[in-house]
Protein backbone atom coordinates (compact mmCIF):
# COMPACT_ATOMS: atom_id res chain seq x y z
CA UNK A 1 0.00 0.00 0.00
CA UNK A 2 1.25 3.50 -0.86
CA UNK A 3 2.40 5.99 1.76
CA UNK A 4 -0.09 8.81 2.30
CA UNK A 5 1.37 12.24 2.95
CA UNK A 6 -0.66 14.65 5.09
CA UNK A 7 -0.30 18.43 4.80
CA UNK A 8 -2.21 20.75 7.13
CA UNK A 9 -3.40 23.88 5.36
CA UNK A 10 -4.32 26.44 8.07
CA UNK A 11 -7.70 28.01 7.53
CA UNK A 12 -8.52 25.63 4.69
CA UNK A 13 -8.23 22.00 5.81
CA UNK A 14 -5.93 19.03 5.27
CA UNK A 15 -4.51 17.64 2.02
CA UNK A 16 -3.68 13.94 1.63
CA UNK A 17 -1.48 12.83 -1.28
CA UNK A 18 -0.08 9.54 -2.50
CA UNK A 19 1.66 8.25 -5.59
CA UNK A 20 -0.01 5.41 -7.43
CA UNK A 21 1.91 2.31 -8.50
CA UNK A 22 1.98 3.78 -12.03
CA UNK A 23 3.68 6.95 -10.76
CA UNK A 24 0.70 9.33 -10.84
CA UNK A 25 0.32 11.59 -7.78
CA UNK A 26 -3.26 11.89 -6.52
CA UNK A 27 -4.62 13.82 -3.58
CA UNK A 28 -7.70 14.72 -1.62
CA UNK A 29 -8.13 18.14 -0.05
CA UNK A 30 -10.51 17.91 2.91
CA UNK A 31 -11.97 21.36 3.51
CA UNK A 32 -13.14 22.43 6.96
CA UNK A 33 -16.63 22.74 5.45
CA UNK A 34 -16.74 19.01 4.66
CA UNK A 35 -16.26 19.48 0.94
CA UNK A 36 -13.48 17.44 -0.63
CA UNK A 37 -11.47 18.14 -3.75
CA UNK A 38 -10.02 15.22 -5.69
CA UNK A 39 -6.65 16.32 -7.10
CA UNK A 40 -4.73 14.75 -9.97
CA UNK A 41 -1.26 16.29 -10.22
CA UNK A 42 0.72 16.90 -13.39
CA UNK A 43 3.24 14.14 -14.11
CA UNK A 44 5.74 16.83 -15.15
CA UNK A 45 5.22 19.16 -12.15
CA UNK A 46 3.70 17.78 -8.97
CA UNK A 47 3.14 21.34 -7.75
CA UNK A 48 0.37 21.82 -10.34
CA UNK A 49 -2.86 19.94 -10.88
CA UNK A 50 -4.11 18.65 -14.20
CA UNK A 51 -7.54 18.05 -12.67
CA UNK A 52 -9.42 19.27 -9.61
CA UNK A 53 -12.83 17.77 -8.96
CA UNK A 54 -15.00 19.36 -6.24
CA UNK A 55 -17.03 16.81 -4.26
CA UNK A 56 -19.77 17.61 -1.76
CA UNK A 57 -20.04 15.17 1.20
CA UNK A 58 -22.67 13.05 -0.57
CA UNK A 59 -20.50 12.85 -3.69
CA UNK A 60 -17.49 11.80 -1.60
CA UNK A 61 -19.52 9.04 0.03
CA UNK A 62 -20.73 7.78 -3.35
CA UNK A 63 -17.20 7.76 -4.76
CA UNK A 64 -15.87 5.95 -1.67
CA UNK A 65 -18.52 3.27 -2.10
CA UNK A 66 -17.64 2.91 -5.76
CA UNK A 67 -13.99 2.45 -4.78
CA UNK A 68 -14.79 -0.32 -2.33
CA UNK A 69 -15.89 1.16 0.99
CA UNK A 70 -19.15 -0.79 0.66
CA UNK A 71 -17.09 -3.97 1.17
CA UNK A 72 -16.41 -2.82 4.74
CA UNK A 73 -20.14 -2.38 5.31
CA UNK A 74 -20.74 -5.86 3.87
CA UNK A 75 -18.16 -7.35 6.23
CA UNK A 76 -19.78 -5.60 9.20
CA UNK A 77 -23.16 -6.89 8.08
CA UNK A 78 -21.72 -10.41 8.01
CA UNK A 79 -20.45 -9.98 11.58
CA UNK A 80 -23.86 -8.66 12.57
CA UNK A 81 -25.52 -11.80 11.19
CA UNK A 82 -23.07 -14.02 13.10
CA UNK A 83 -24.06 -12.55 16.47
CA UNK A 84 -27.79 -12.90 17.02
CA UNK A 85 -29.43 -9.65 18.12
CA UNK A 86 -26.39 -7.46 17.35
CA UNK A 87 -26.90 -4.36 15.23
CA UNK A 88 -24.47 -1.66 14.08
CA UNK A 89 -25.46 1.85 13.01
CA UNK A 90 -23.82 5.12 11.97
CA UNK A 91 -25.79 8.03 13.45
CA UNK A 92 -25.24 11.63 12.40
CA UNK A 93 -25.44 13.90 15.45
CA UNK A 94 -28.09 16.53 14.86
CA UNK A 95 -27.05 19.98 16.18
CA UNK A 96 -30.48 20.27 17.83
CA UNK A 97 -30.33 16.83 19.46
CA UNK A 98 -30.60 16.30 23.18
CA UNK A 99 -27.02 15.05 23.50
CA UNK A 100 -25.17 17.28 21.00
CA UNK A 101 -22.23 18.87 22.80
CA UNK A 102 -22.37 16.48 25.75
CA UNK A 103 -19.72 14.00 26.80
CA UNK A 104 -20.54 10.31 26.66
CA UNK A 105 -20.45 10.29 30.49
CA UNK A 106 -22.90 13.20 30.81
CA UNK A 107 -25.24 11.56 28.32
CA UNK A 108 -24.98 8.20 30.18
CA UNK A 109 -25.41 6.52 26.80
CA UNK A 110 -25.17 2.89 27.83
CA UNK A 111 -27.43 3.38 30.85
CA UNK A 112 -30.07 5.20 28.79
CA UNK A 113 -29.97 3.03 25.67
CA UNK A 114 -28.05 -0.18 26.35
CA UNK A 115 -25.88 0.69 23.33
CA UNK A 116 -22.09 1.04 23.14
CA UNK A 117 -20.57 3.86 21.10
CA UNK A 118 -17.52 2.28 19.45
CA UNK A 119 -16.29 5.26 17.39
CA UNK A 120 -16.85 8.95 16.77
CA UNK A 121 -16.10 10.23 13.26
CA UNK A 122 -15.59 13.96 12.76
CA UNK A 123 -16.65 15.97 9.75
CA UNK A 124 -12.97 16.23 8.83
CA UNK A 125 -12.66 12.44 8.65
CA UNK A 126 -10.85 12.17 11.98
CA UNK A 127 -11.94 9.24 14.11
CA UNK A 128 -11.87 8.33 17.77
CA UNK A 129 -11.95 4.55 18.11
CA UNK A 130 -13.33 3.30 21.44
CA UNK A 131 -14.21 6.79 22.72
CA UNK A 132 -14.00 7.39 26.45
CA UNK A 133 -16.29 9.05 28.95
CA UNK A 134 -14.79 12.51 28.28
CA UNK A 135 -15.25 12.38 24.49
CA UNK A 136 -17.98 14.67 23.17
CA UNK A 137 -20.91 14.13 20.81
CA UNK A 138 -19.98 16.91 18.36
CA UNK A 139 -22.83 18.23 16.22
CA UNK A 140 -22.84 16.91 12.62
CA UNK A 141 -20.24 14.22 13.45
CA UNK A 142 -21.13 10.53 13.26
CA UNK A 143 -21.41 8.11 16.17
CA UNK A 144 -20.83 4.46 15.32
CA UNK A 145 -22.78 2.35 17.79
CA UNK A 146 -23.36 -1.34 18.51
CA UNK A 147 -26.29 -2.85 20.37
CA UNK A 148 -29.78 -4.18 19.92
CA UNK A 149 -31.97 -2.66 17.21
CA UNK A 150 -34.23 -1.26 19.95
CA UNK A 151 -31.28 0.31 21.78
CA UNK A 152 -30.00 1.86 18.57
CA UNK A 153 -33.43 3.34 17.94
CA UNK A 154 -33.32 4.93 21.43
CA UNK A 155 -29.88 6.35 20.57
CA UNK A 156 -31.16 7.75 17.26
CA UNK A 157 -33.97 9.47 19.17
CA UNK A 158 -31.42 11.14 21.46
CA UNK A 159 -28.73 11.98 18.88
CA UNK A 160 -30.41 12.70 15.60
CA UNK A 161 -30.79 10.65 12.52
CA UNK A 162 -29.06 7.69 10.82
CA UNK A 163 -26.02 8.87 8.84
CA UNK A 164 -27.48 7.51 5.61
CA UNK A 165 -30.32 10.07 5.69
Amino acid sequence: MADVRETKLPGLGVRYDFTTSSGQTVGVLVHRTGRRDLLVYSRDDDASCDLTLELEPEDSQTLAEMLGASRIAEQLAAVQQDVEGLAIDWIRIDPQSEWAGQTLADAAVHTATGVSVVALIGDDGSAIAAPGARDVFTATSIAVAVGTPEGLERLVQRLGRPASE
